[in-house]
């Protein structure tokens, strides 16, 4: 016969007393964290590290953002390579237009890496 390996909804539960407003701290802790309040008591109980929900929104913007330059960067190789377009600009339109649009590339890096200085810090 194998035996059966114990569940947690089978095991004994631990109580803990706490005031009102220190549930209400904990309850509002684990949301945060997206976790039931049991699973956060067990996971803090135990020493692991809880992570923040706002890490993986973190993570999510870091990737739309990175999505973005990929596009400024295919776009700007479409431009460039599309000499149809660019005939009846003069070198200095162009050189004007590419500056521009290297600048958004920069400003959507700058955007990328206080966006990681933060997941980074928290």
């Amino acid at each position: 016969m194998t035996e059966k390996k114990p569940t947690r909804k089978s095991s004994s539960p631990i109580y803990v007393r706490v005031l009102p407003e220190e549930k209400e701290a904990i309850d509002r802790k684990a949301d945060q964290a997206g976790l039931h309040t049991s699973v956060f008591m067990r996971r803090i109980g135990l020493g692991y590290e809880v992570r923040s929900v706002v890490d993986y929104e973190r993570v999510s913007d870091l990737a739309k953002i990175n999505a973005d330059l990929g596009r400024l960067g295919g776009l700007l190789k479409l431009w460039l390579t599309n000499d149809k377009r660019l005939a009846g600009y003069s070198q200095e339109e162009l050189r004007r237009m590419l500056l521009k649009a290297l600048q958004g590339i920069e400003s959507t890096q700058e955007e990328m890496r206080a966006v990681m200085k933060t997941v980074v810090t928290s």
